[in-house]
Protein backbone atom coordinates (compact mmCIF):
# COMPACT_ATOMS: atom_id res chain seq x y z
CA UNK A 1 0.00 0.00 0.00
CA UNK A 2 2.70 2.29 0.88
CA UNK A 3 4.59 1.39 -2.34
CA UNK A 4 1.69 2.39 -4.28
CA UNK A 5 1.24 6.05 -2.78
CA UNK A 6 4.62 6.44 -3.25
CA UNK A 7 4.67 5.99 -6.90
CA UNK A 8 0.99 8.16 -6.93
CA UNK A 9 2.69 10.58 -5.89
CA UNK A 10 5.28 11.96 -8.59
CA UNK A 11 2.04 10.77 -11.09
CA UNK A 12 -0.03 13.17 -9.79
CA UNK A 13 2.54 16.02 -9.85
CA UNK A 14 3.59 15.39 -12.90
CA UNK A 15 0.18 16.47 -14.28
CA UNK A 16 0.20 20.18 -12.36
CA UNK A 17 0.80 22.71 -14.67
CA UNK A 18 -0.42 26.64 -13.49
CA UNK A 19 0.38 27.69 -17.38
CA UNK A 20 -0.72 25.41 -20.40
CA UNK A 21 -0.74 28.02 -22.74
CA UNK A 22 1.84 28.98 -25.42
CA UNK A 23 5.46 28.38 -23.66
CA UNK A 24 7.46 31.03 -25.59
CA UNK A 25 4.04 33.88 -25.99
CA UNK A 26 4.48 33.03 -21.72
CA UNK A 27 8.23 34.80 -21.34
CA UNK A 28 7.26 37.17 -24.13
CA UNK A 29 4.98 38.77 -22.17
CA UNK A 30 6.57 39.42 -18.94
CA UNK A 31 9.06 40.89 -20.92
CA UNK A 32 7.75 43.43 -22.46
CA UNK A 33 6.01 44.33 -19.18
CA UNK A 34 9.21 44.85 -18.15
CA UNK A 35 10.87 46.93 -20.54
CA UNK A 36 7.59 49.19 -20.22
CA UNK A 37 8.36 49.72 -16.54
CA UNK A 38 11.87 50.31 -17.03
CA UNK A 39 11.23 52.96 -19.26
CA UNK A 40 8.11 54.93 -18.34
CA UNK A 41 10.35 55.14 -15.29
CA UNK A 42 12.76 57.36 -17.01
CA UNK A 43 10.39 59.62 -18.94
CA UNK A 44 8.00 60.23 -15.54
CA UNK A 45 10.26 63.41 -15.14
CA UNK A 46 9.06 64.64 -18.33
CA UNK A 47 5.88 63.43 -17.75
CA UNK A 48 5.46 65.23 -14.09
CA UNK A 49 6.87 68.15 -16.08
CA UNK A 50 3.78 68.30 -18.55
CA UNK A 51 1.20 67.79 -15.67
CA UNK A 52 2.47 70.42 -13.27
CA UNK A 53 2.40 69.69 -9.62
CA UNK A 54 1.98 65.83 -10.07
CA UNK A 55 4.62 64.15 -8.72
CA UNK A 56 6.94 61.56 -10.49
CA UNK A 57 6.51 58.93 -8.20
CA UNK A 58 2.74 58.95 -8.04
CA UNK A 59 3.33 59.01 -12.48
CA UNK A 60 5.10 55.65 -12.17
CA UNK A 61 3.15 54.27 -9.48
CA UNK A 62 0.27 54.84 -11.66
CA UNK A 63 1.69 53.14 -14.27
CA UNK A 64 2.70 50.32 -12.10
CA UNK A 65 -1.21 49.79 -10.98
CA UNK A 66 -2.00 49.84 -14.98
CA UNK A 67 0.55 46.79 -15.62
CA UNK A 68 -0.90 45.09 -12.52
CA UNK A 69 -4.21 45.39 -13.11
CA UNK A 70 -3.03 44.40 -17.38
CA UNK A 71 -1.69 41.36 -16.09
CA UNK A 72 -5.28 40.58 -13.86
CA UNK A 73 -6.83 41.00 -17.32
CA UNK A 74 -4.80 38.73 -19.22
CA UNK A 75 -5.47 35.74 -16.60
CA UNK A 76 -8.92 36.55 -16.57
CA UNK A 77 -9.40 35.85 -20.31
CA UNK A 78 -6.73 33.28 -20.07
CA UNK A 79 -9.42 31.18 -18.57
CA UNK A 80 -11.98 32.29 -20.50
CA UNK A 81 -13.81 29.28 -22.75
CA UNK A 82 -13.98 29.65 -26.23
CA UNK A 83 -17.63 28.69 -26.34
CA UNK A 84 -18.14 31.68 -24.23
CA UNK A 85 -16.04 34.41 -26.31
CA UNK A 86 -18.36 33.02 -29.59
CA UNK A 87 -21.91 33.53 -27.57
CA UNK A 88 -21.09 36.93 -26.54
CA UNK A 89 -19.15 38.49 -29.53
CA UNK A 90 -22.38 40.06 -30.94
CA UNK A 91 -23.61 41.36 -27.33
CA UNK A 92 -19.58 42.57 -26.91
CA UNK A 93 -19.10 44.38 -30.17
CA UNK A 94 -22.70 46.17 -29.88
CA UNK A 95 -21.33 47.52 -26.27
CA UNK A 96 -18.41 48.52 -27.86
CA UNK A 97 -19.70 50.41 -30.93
CA UNK A 98 -22.18 52.54 -28.53
CA UNK A 99 -19.51 53.32 -26.47
CA UNK A 100 -17.16 54.48 -29.10
CA UNK A 101 -20.25 56.92 -30.60
CA UNK A 102 -20.75 58.00 -27.38
CA UNK A 103 -17.54 59.91 -26.75
CA UNK A 104 -18.35 62.38 -29.80
CA UNK A 105 -21.30 63.40 -27.71
CA UNK A 106 -19.72 63.07 -23.87
CA UNK A 107 -15.59 62.77 -24.95
CA UNK A 108 -13.24 64.87 -23.44
CA UNK A 109 -11.55 66.97 -26.20
CA UNK A 110 -7.96 66.08 -27.12
CA UNK A 111 -6.46 67.80 -30.35
CA UNK A 112 -9.53 68.44 -31.93
CA UNK A 113 -10.56 65.17 -31.75
CA UNK A 114 -13.31 63.42 -28.93
CA UNK A 115 -11.32 60.77 -28.29
CA UNK A 116 -10.97 60.53 -24.18
CA UNK A 117 -14.09 59.53 -21.37
CA UNK A 118 -13.07 61.01 -18.42
CA UNK A 119 -14.08 59.19 -15.65
CA UNK A 120 -11.41 60.54 -13.47
CA UNK A 121 -9.37 58.46 -15.00
CA UNK A 122 -9.11 58.25 -19.28
CA UNK A 123 -10.93 55.45 -21.26
CA UNK A 124 -10.15 55.24 -24.88
CA UNK A 125 -13.28 53.18 -26.41
CA UNK A 126 -11.76 53.13 -29.93
CA UNK A 127 -9.09 50.25 -28.23
CA UNK A 128 -12.04 48.34 -27.32
CA UNK A 129 -13.57 48.59 -30.21
CA UNK A 130 -10.98 47.18 -32.18
CA UNK A 131 -10.58 44.12 -30.41
CA UNK A 132 -14.56 43.33 -30.72
CA UNK A 133 -14.44 44.09 -34.09
CA UNK A 134 -11.91 41.27 -34.41
CA UNK A 135 -14.09 38.85 -32.40
CA UNK A 136 -17.07 39.84 -34.26
CA UNK A 137 -15.10 38.94 -37.31
CA UNK A 138 -14.01 35.92 -36.28
CA UNK A 139 -18.07 34.55 -35.47
CA UNK A 140 -18.92 35.60 -38.55
CA UNK A 141 -16.63 34.13 -40.49
CA UNK A 142 -16.68 30.96 -39.08
CA UNK A 143 -20.58 30.91 -39.54
CA UNK A 144 -19.85 31.46 -43.07
CA UNK A 145 -17.63 28.95 -44.02
CA UNK A 146 -20.19 26.70 -45.84
CA UNK A 147 -20.86 29.27 -48.17
CA UNK A 148 -18.06 32.27 -48.36
CA UNK A 149 -16.41 30.92 -50.99
CA UNK A 150 -18.90 31.28 -53.49
CA UNK A 151 -21.22 34.11 -52.06
CA UNK A 152 -21.24 37.54 -53.05
CA UNK A 153 -20.03 40.06 -50.76
CA UNK A 154 -21.67 43.25 -52.07
CA UNK A 155 -24.99 43.04 -53.96
CA UNK A 156 -25.33 45.31 -57.22
CA UNK A 157 -24.98 48.59 -57.36
CA UNK A 158 -27.42 48.82 -60.45
CA UNK A 159 -30.82 50.05 -59.83
CA UNK A 160 -32.23 47.97 -62.14
CA UNK A 161 -31.00 44.91 -60.47
CA UNK A 162 -32.62 45.26 -57.55
CA UNK A 163 -36.21 44.83 -59.97
CA UNK A 164 -38.65 42.14 -58.78
CA UNK A 165 -36.97 39.48 -60.96
CA UNK A 166 -33.39 40.00 -58.79
CA UNK A 167 -34.65 41.90 -55.75
CA UNK A 168 -34.76 38.31 -53.52
CA UNK A 169 -31.44 37.44 -54.91
CA UNK A 170 -29.82 41.01 -54.48
CA UNK A 171 -31.68 41.04 -51.15
CA UNK A 172 -29.75 38.03 -49.92
CA UNK A 173 -26.69 39.45 -50.57
CA UNK A 174 -27.43 42.29 -48.96
CA UNK A 175 -27.96 40.26 -45.90
CA UNK A 176 -25.75 37.26 -45.53
CA UNK A 177 -22.98 38.98 -47.58
CA UNK A 178 -22.82 42.93 -46.58
CA UNK A 179 -24.38 43.02 -43.44
CA UNK A 180 -22.96 39.71 -42.02
CA UNK A 181 -19.20 39.66 -43.14
CA UNK A 182 -18.51 43.31 -44.17
CA UNK A 183 -20.96 45.90 -41.76
CA UNK A 184 -18.29 44.96 -38.63
CA UNK A 185 -15.79 46.05 -40.41
CA UNK A 186 -17.83 49.13 -42.30
CA UNK A 187 -19.06 50.46 -39.25
CA UNK A 188 -16.48 50.11 -36.70
CA UNK A 189 -14.41 52.27 -39.51
CA UNK A 190 -16.90 54.93 -39.63
CA UNK A 191 -17.30 55.53 -35.92
CA UNK A 192 -13.11 55.30 -35.71
CA UNK A 193 -12.42 57.67 -38.38
CA UNK A 194 -13.74 60.83 -37.15
CA UNK A 195 -11.14 60.98 -33.98
CA UNK A 196 -8.25 58.34 -35.44
CA UNK A 197 -7.71 58.29 -39.03
CA UNK A 198 -4.65 55.46 -38.73
CA UNK A 199 -6.72 53.52 -36.23
CA UNK A 200 -9.78 53.26 -38.77
CA UNK A 201 -7.24 51.96 -41.08
CA UNK A 202 -6.01 49.34 -39.22
CA UNK A 203 -9.80 47.73 -38.52
CA UNK A 204 -10.17 48.18 -42.51
CA UNK A 205 -7.07 46.41 -43.12
CA UNK A 206 -6.88 43.93 -40.68
CA UNK A 207 -10.88 43.15 -41.61
CA UNK A 208 -9.98 42.39 -45.33
CA UNK A 209 -6.90 39.93 -44.14
CA UNK A 210 -9.25 37.80 -42.45
CA UNK A 211 -11.49 37.93 -44.74
CA UNK A 212 -9.00 36.77 -47.35
CA UNK A 213 -7.38 33.85 -44.69
CA UNK A 214 -11.32 32.78 -44.44
CA UNK A 215 -11.01 32.02 -48.43
CA UNK A 216 -13.77 34.77 -49.76
CA UNK A 217 -13.59 35.14 -53.00
CA UNK A 218 -10.95 37.93 -54.67
CA UNK A 219 -12.98 39.42 -56.76
CA UNK A 220 -15.71 40.43 -54.08
CA UNK A 221 -12.52 41.53 -51.60
CA UNK A 222 -11.71 43.68 -54.49
CA UNK A 223 -14.71 45.22 -54.84
CA UNK A 224 -14.79 45.84 -51.07
CA UNK A 225 -11.42 47.70 -50.81
CA UNK A 226 -12.29 49.67 -54.03
CA UNK A 227 -15.76 51.05 -52.51
CA UNK A 228 -13.54 51.79 -49.17
CA UNK A 229 -11.61 53.56 -51.41
CA UNK A 230 -13.76 55.32 -52.88
CA UNK A 231 -15.88 57.06 -49.58
CA UNK A 232 -12.48 57.48 -48.19
CA UNK A 233 -11.33 60.17 -51.19
CA UNK A 234 -14.84 61.37 -50.43
CA UNK A 235 -14.59 61.44 -47.06
CA UNK A 236 -11.51 63.48 -47.84
CA UNK A 237 -13.02 65.41 -49.84
CA UNK A 238 -15.55 67.06 -47.61
CA UNK A 239 -13.11 67.51 -45.24
CA UNK A 240 -14.03 65.21 -42.89
CA UNK A 241 -13.07 64.44 -39.47
CA UNK A 242 -9.29 65.05 -38.96
CA UNK A 243 -8.26 65.27 -42.70
CA UNK A 244 -6.38 68.20 -42.29
CA UNK A 245 -4.48 66.84 -39.53
CA UNK A 246 -3.13 63.96 -41.48
CA UNK A 247 -3.05 65.93 -44.79
CA UNK A 248 -0.38 68.32 -42.90
CA UNK A 249 1.08 65.11 -41.58
CA UNK A 250 1.69 63.84 -44.70
CA UNK A 251 2.86 67.18 -46.57
CA UNK A 252 5.45 67.04 -43.41
CA UNK A 253 6.55 63.72 -43.67
CA UNK A 254 7.50 64.18 -47.84
CA UNK A 255 9.12 67.42 -47.18
CA UNK A 256 11.38 66.34 -44.71
CA UNK A 257 12.48 63.73 -47.06
CA UNK A 258 12.74 66.17 -50.55
CA UNK A 259 13.31 69.43 -48.91
CA UNK A 260 17.60 70.12 -49.59
CA UNK A 261 19.30 69.86 -46.95
CA UNK A 262 20.26 73.44 -46.12
CA UNK A 263 16.34 74.27 -45.27
CA UNK A 264 15.84 70.93 -43.09
CA UNK A 265 19.17 72.48 -40.85
CA UNK A 266 17.35 75.63 -40.74
CA UNK A 267 13.76 75.43 -39.73
CA UNK A 268 12.81 73.82 -36.37
CA UNK A 269 13.13 70.58 -34.95
CA UNK A 270 9.98 67.98 -34.93
CA UNK A 271 9.01 65.16 -33.04
CA UNK A 272 10.17 63.01 -35.49
CA UNK A 273 13.57 64.87 -35.93
CA UNK A 274 14.26 64.57 -32.15
CA UNK A 275 13.62 60.76 -32.50
CA UNK A 276 15.65 60.34 -34.77
CA UNK A 277 18.58 62.25 -33.16
CA UNK A 278 17.76 59.75 -29.68
CA UNK A 279 18.10 56.66 -31.73
CA UNK A 280 21.52 58.39 -33.61
CA UNK A 281 22.81 59.25 -29.62
CA UNK A 282 21.83 56.08 -28.81
CA UNK A 283 24.49 54.09 -31.12
CA UNK A 284 24.92 50.29 -30.35
CA UNK A 285 24.83 50.48 -26.56
CA UNK A 286 22.91 53.11 -25.96
CA UNK A 287 23.67 56.16 -23.03
CA UNK A 288 22.24 53.74 -19.96
CA UNK A 289 19.37 53.76 -18.40
CA UNK A 290 17.32 57.45 -17.42
CA UNK A 291 20.36 59.11 -19.47
CA UNK A 292 17.93 60.18 -22.27
CA UNK A 293 18.64 63.58 -23.67
CA UNK A 294 15.54 63.56 -26.08
CA UNK A 295 13.32 62.52 -23.73
CA UNK A 296 12.72 66.19 -22.30
CA UNK A 297 12.93 66.97 -26.18
CA UNK A 298 9.94 64.83 -27.59
CA UNK A 299 6.34 65.84 -27.00
CA UNK A 300 5.20 62.70 -25.62
CA UNK A 301 8.30 60.49 -25.03
CA UNK A 302 6.57 57.91 -23.06
CA UNK A 303 3.74 56.74 -25.92
CA UNK A 304 4.09 58.18 -29.59
CA UNK A 305 7.90 57.81 -29.65
CA UNK A 306 8.62 55.29 -26.99
CA UNK A 307 10.84 53.21 -29.30
CA UNK A 308 13.57 55.92 -30.09
CA UNK A 309 13.65 56.26 -26.32
CA UNK A 310 14.19 53.03 -25.45
CA UNK A 311 16.93 52.90 -28.54
CA UNK A 312 18.76 56.02 -27.49
CA UNK A 313 18.95 54.43 -23.84
CA UNK A 314 19.53 50.69 -23.94
CA UNK A 315 21.32 50.83 -27.86
CA UNK A 316 20.25 49.97 -31.40
CA UNK A 317 20.58 45.82 -30.69
CA UNK A 318 18.49 46.24 -28.03
CA UNK A 319 15.95 48.17 -30.01
CA UNK A 320 16.52 44.81 -32.93
CA UNK A 321 15.34 42.74 -30.01
CA UNK A 322 12.51 44.27 -29.67
CA UNK A 323 11.21 43.98 -33.05
CA UNK A 324 12.15 40.46 -33.38
CA UNK A 325 10.02 39.80 -29.72
CA UNK A 326 6.87 41.15 -32.03
CA UNK A 327 7.56 39.54 -34.88
CA UNK A 328 7.95 36.47 -32.88
CA UNK A 329 4.49 37.17 -31.08
CA UNK A 330 3.01 36.77 -34.81
CA UNK A 331 5.01 33.75 -35.53
CA UNK A 332 3.93 32.26 -32.57
CA UNK A 333 0.33 33.34 -32.80
CA UNK A 334 0.47 31.34 -36.57
CA UNK A 335 1.61 28.55 -35.28
CA UNK A 336 -1.56 28.93 -32.84
CA UNK A 337 -3.70 29.29 -36.02
CA UNK A 338 -2.53 26.30 -37.60
CA UNK A 339 -3.27 24.12 -35.29
CA UNK A 340 -6.68 25.15 -34.44
CA UNK A 341 -8.93 22.65 -35.02
CA UNK A 342 -11.74 25.17 -35.00
CA UNK A 343 -11.42 28.09 -37.72
CA UNK A 344 -13.13 30.64 -35.04
CA UNK A 345 -10.40 29.91 -32.60
CA UNK A 346 -7.88 30.40 -35.30
CA UNK A 347 -9.13 33.27 -36.91
CA UNK A 348 -9.10 35.24 -33.64
CA UNK A 349 -5.55 34.55 -32.72
CA UNK A 350 -4.42 35.73 -36.04
CA UNK A 351 -6.64 38.95 -36.36
CA UNK A 352 -5.55 39.25 -32.52
CA UNK A 353 -1.72 38.79 -33.30
CA UNK A 354 -1.82 41.13 -36.57
CA UNK A 355 -3.47 44.25 -34.52
CA UNK A 356 -0.65 44.07 -31.99
CA UNK A 357 2.25 43.36 -34.74
CA UNK A 358 1.02 45.67 -36.86
CA UNK A 359 0.39 48.48 -34.45
CA UNK A 360 3.99 47.91 -33.36
CA UNK A 361 5.54 47.89 -36.98
CA UNK A 362 3.47 51.17 -37.48
CA UNK A 363 5.17 52.31 -34.14
CA UNK A 364 8.58 51.44 -35.41
CA UNK A 365 8.15 52.91 -38.90
CA UNK A 366 7.02 56.24 -37.19
CA UNK A 367 9.96 56.38 -34.38
CA UNK A 368 12.91 55.55 -37.04
CA UNK A 369 10.97 58.50 -40.02
CA UNK A 370 10.31 55.51 -42.54
CA UNK A 371 6.62 56.59 -42.12
CA UNK A 372 4.20 59.96 -40.69
CA UNK A 373 3.17 60.39 -37.51
CA UNK A 374 0.06 57.99 -36.70
CA UNK A 375 -0.13 58.15 -32.96
CA UNK A 376 -0.21 54.94 -32.64
CA UNK A 377 1.68 53.68 -29.76
CA UNK A 378 3.78 50.53 -28.65
CA UNK A 379 1.51 47.95 -27.43
CA UNK A 380 2.15 46.42 -23.96
CA UNK A 381 4.78 48.95 -23.74
CA UNK A 382 4.00 52.45 -24.44
CA UNK A 383 2.26 54.61 -21.18
CA UNK A 384 -1.38 54.71 -21.62
CA UNK A 385 -4.10 53.04 -19.28
CA UNK A 386 -6.92 51.76 -21.72
CA UNK A 387 -4.49 50.78 -24.81
CA UNK A 388 -2.39 48.62 -22.38
CA UNK A 389 -5.61 46.69 -20.57
CA UNK A 390 -7.11 45.79 -24.05
CA UNK A 391 -4.00 44.82 -25.76
CA UNK A 392 -3.66 42.42 -22.10
CA UNK A 393 -7.20 41.46 -23.00
CA UNK A 394 -5.99 40.88 -26.46
CA UNK A 395 -2.83 38.54 -25.41
CA UNK A 396 -5.00 36.52 -22.75
CA UNK A 397 -7.70 35.29 -24.97
CA UNK A 398 -4.66 34.27 -27.39
CA UNK A 399 -3.01 32.36 -24.54
CA UNK A 400 -6.48 30.85 -23.91
CA UNK A 401 -7.01 29.81 -27.18
CA UNK A 402 -3.02 28.49 -27.16
CA UNK A 403 -4.35 26.48 -24.31
CA UNK A 404 -7.56 25.11 -25.51
CA UNK A 405 -5.37 23.74 -28.22
CA UNK A 406 -3.25 22.13 -26.16
CA UNK A 407 -5.48 20.69 -24.40
CA UNK A 408 -7.36 19.85 -27.41
CA UNK A 409 -10.32 21.17 -25.78
CA UNK A 410 -11.32 23.67 -28.57
CA UNK A 411 -14.38 22.65 -29.53
CA UNK A 412 -17.33 24.39 -31.46
CA UNK A 413 -20.92 24.63 -30.05
CA UNK A 414 -23.30 21.75 -31.42
CA UNK A 415 -25.21 23.03 -34.36
CA UNK A 416 -21.99 25.26 -36.22
CA UNK A 417 -20.19 24.55 -39.08
CA UNK A 418 -17.21 24.06 -36.55
CA UNK A 419 -14.66 23.78 -39.58
CA UNK A 420 -10.91 23.51 -38.62
CA UNK A 421 -7.87 25.12 -40.21
CA UNK A 422 -7.16 22.34 -42.34
CA UNK A 423 -10.36 21.53 -43.71
CA UNK A 424 -10.34 25.53 -44.86
CA UNK A 425 -6.95 25.61 -46.13
CA UNK A 426 -7.99 22.30 -48.54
Amino acid sequence: MQQNDQNSVPSILSKVSLFKGDKVLGVIIPILFIISALVVYSSVAKMGYAHMGTQTNAIFTKHLIVISLSLLTMVGFYFMPATFLYKVAPYAYAACWFFTLGVYFFGADTNGAARWYDFGFSVQPSELLKVATILLLAVNLDKAQQTINKQQLIPSLNPWKWGKKDHKKQLDILLNGTVKILLPIIASVAVIIKAHNSSALLVFGIGTVMIFIARARLLEIGKFILLIAAAGALYIGIGGGRTGTASNRITSFVQSWTNPADTTATRPLTDADHAMVAIYDGGVFGVGAGQSVMRAKITHPESDYIFSFFVEEYGIIMGMILIILYAWIFARALSIFRGSRWLFGGLLVLGLALLITCQAMLHFMVSTHLFMETGQNLPLISHGGTSMLCTAAALGIVLSISRQVNNHTLTPPEGTPGMSVEEVEE
